[in-house]
């Protein structure tokens, strides 16, 4: 079976020249097979319309990989709380806020339980070290509770266009690195 990837974006898209749209063009450049859906309503996202629409993505697409991005992560944690989650093979949190977020626009999102089952059998887990919305040891009990890999980039800020993430090889390599 060949791999196809699910990228999420958090809130407010990922558009270009986001590394998320980025990746998602090399994957489809290289002949992958790949869906990064703008989820409903992004900017003023609500946490039961996206687990919704997500779950169909996942039963129709049957992703192997899935990459998150900030909100996307929770989400995941959302998702993990559902009946019939399948298990992926690879899953990549990148920037995944704090699970005590406070913000009026995506209140629905938290507070937010932490799952049993991150429901992938590799879990790498990617975090700047002055993002703005995780403190990296929140970020690595995160990791150590679901025995997930650990990278800490330095002055990445939330791992966004607005820090200067566009094109980045570095996660295009390690995405694909199953696809060549």
């Amino acid at each position: 079976m060949s791999d196809k990837t699910l990228i999420l974006h958090g809130w407010g898209g990922s558009d270009a020249p986001h590394w998320q749209a980025e990746l998602a063009a090399e994957i489809a450049r290289n002949y992958g097979t790949v869906s990064f859906p703008l989820l409903d309503n992004c900017h003023y996202p609500s946490k039961n319309r996206w687990v919704k629409q997500v779950k169909l993505f996942i039963k129709e697409f049957k992703p192997n990989t899935v990459v998150c991005h900030s909100l996307a992560n929770t989400l995941w944690f959302w998702l993990c709380e559902e009946d019939g989650m399948p298990t992926i093979q690879r899953l990549f949190m990148v920037s995944p806020p704090s699970l005590a977020t406070e913000d009026k626009t995506i209140k629905t999102f938290f507070p937010c339980p932490l799952p049993q089952h991150l429901y992938a059998k590799e879990v790498h887990m990617i975090v700047s070290d002055d993002d703005p919305w995780v403190q990296v040891d929140e970020a690595k009990k995160l990791a150590t509770h679901f025995n997930a890999m650990f990278t800490v980039l330095e002055g990445a800020g939330h791992i966004n266009t607005d820090s200067g993430y566009g094109k980045w090889e570095w996660i295009e390599k390690l995405i694909m690195r199953n696809k060549k």
